[in-house]
């Protein structure tokens, strides 16, 4: 037989209510107490107190409380509470179904969410979905109970870097016995960050958006090997393109320069800076430098008594057009200060000496770009500095100057950096910022 006890209230020995029922609230225990359920059981909706006004726009939730979203108009960012405590409870409903269309942002305010920390952002998209979280403590912060899409986890922001890529640099042109030889032309200069004079690579680009866990490629191209034979006719080596690559951005590519021009009426190539013209009919043109990227090479003079090349393009300026009694300069290079200090890089590479030897060969340009060879029998050729990508000077025996290998930088907020690199980089700092130089080809993990 079935037996009923009816109260409205119980109270312990003190005479405290422990259990009361007021216009159909029933309150357990008092003011302090902790209010326990045996091991297994569970209690609905315990400390969870549903809100009954709608929110339309950014709010801060409160542990203990449920609400109802309404994306209808427009995203919504919800702060959680600053601090929390174990077992701490929220919900949050879509209201109209309308996450799909404007989901929900939750700022976890430095505590961490599902393991990850605040930085992350953690965004709910899903028409009629509900989530349920629950505090867990430091470790892993909130947790969901339940979020009805498992596949919603938190995702790190995207942020943007700055980026210097300069191509490697070509060699200069060779004449076995007579000089008059063009400059190689420096590799291409492409840039987001700040330059101290502007033409050719100093044409500012925008920076690049990176995503975390996706794996950028660093290619850095070689300098074109010095020449040492007139055979087929004496003209440099173009240098090796330097790239960033990565499966969500458009390729930053800067093209190697153009080899100088040698023997047998050779004109300057193009490339990412022109290669100087080599002197064996009037007027040869120099390389044309790339939009953008760098310069023209400089043309050939035909006129007594030097008959001289021109002089390889840089990234700043074109190369200096040989004369009758002057060989062509290499262009200028151009400075930047992506690293925290300037640095001028991709000079031009400077002719030789002229047909007759009564002209001496000329210097390269500003940033690295090998002067051209002096005399018969004197001082050579020399090469383009290394990691500018500089061009190398036009020569005779024993070799022309070889260009510069090239260099790939990249600066991102220290914030963001995430030291996973292959490749070896120099690793260095600038304010908040991480600078990465990339002296050999290699990778970057966002």
């Amino acid at each position: 037989m079935a037996s009923i006890i009816k109260v409205d209230t119980i109270q312990d020995q003190d005479g405290n209510n422990i259990i009361n029922e007021n216009a159909n609230t029933i309150t357990i225990g008092k003011s302090g107490d902790t209010v326990q359920v045996a091991a297994g059981a569970t209690l609905e909706g315990a400390g969870l107190a549903w809100q009954s006004d709608i929110k339309t726009s950014a709010f801060t939730a409160v542990a203990g409380e449920g609400y109802w979203v309404n994306t209808t108009s427009s995203a919504i960012t919800i702060t959680l509470p600053a601090s929390a405590s174990v077992g701490d409870r929220i919900i949050f409903t879509d209201y109209a179904r309308t996450w799909g269309t404007n989901n929900i942002i939750i700022d976890s305010n430095g505590l961490n969410y599902q393991g990850e920390s605040d930085e992350a952002n953690v965004e709910y998209n899903t028409n009629g979905q509900s989530v349920d979280i629950v505090y867990s403590g430091a470790t892993q912060g909130w947790i969901p109970n339940s979020d009805d899409d498992v596949t919603d986890a938190p995702a790190f922001p995207p942020y943007s870097a700055d980026f210097l890529v300069i191509a490697g640099g070509a060699s200069g042109g060779f004449e076995n016995s007579n000089g008059r030889n063009g400059g190689g032309g420096a590799g291409g200069y492409r840039n987001s960050y700040s330059t101290e004079s502007s033409g050719g690579g100093g044409s500012s680009e925008s920076s690049l958006t990176f995503n975390v866990g996706t794996v950028y490629t660093i290619t850095v191209g070689a300098g074109g090997a010095g020449v040492t034979s007139n055979t087929p006719n004496g003209g440099g080596n173009d240098g090796s393109d330097s790239s960033i690559s990565g499966s969500d951005i458009t390729d930053i590519v800067s093209v190697g320069g153009g080899g100088g021009g040698g023997t047998l009426d050779q004109i300057g190539n193009n490339g990412g800076s022109g290669g100087g013209a080599g002197d064996s009919t009037p007027g040869n043109p120099g390389g044309s430098g790339t939009a953008n990227q760098g310069f023209d090479g400089g043309s050939s003079s035909e006129s007594a008594p030097g008959y001289n090349g021109g002089g390889g393009g840089g990234a700043s300026q074109a190369g200096l057009n040989g004369s009758g009694t002057v060989a062509g300069a290499g262009g200028n290079g151009l400075a930047s200060s992506i690293t925290g200090s300037s640095v001028t890089r991709a000079g031009g590479g400077g002719a030789g000496y002229g047909f007759t030897g009564s002209n001496n060969g000329a210097s390269g340009g500003s940033g690295g770009g090998g002067d051209g060879v002096v005399s018969p029998g004197g001082t050579e050729a020399t090469n383009g500095t290394t990691n500018t990508g500089s061009g190398g000077g036009g020569g005779d025996a024993p070799s022309s100057g070889a260009g510069g290998s090239g260099v790939v930088i990249l600066r991102v907020p220290t914030a963001n950096y995430s030291s996973t690199t292959t490749g070896s980089p120099t690793v260095t700092t600038d304010g908040s910022d991480t600078i990465l130089t990339f002296n050999a080809s290699g990778s970057y993990t966002g």
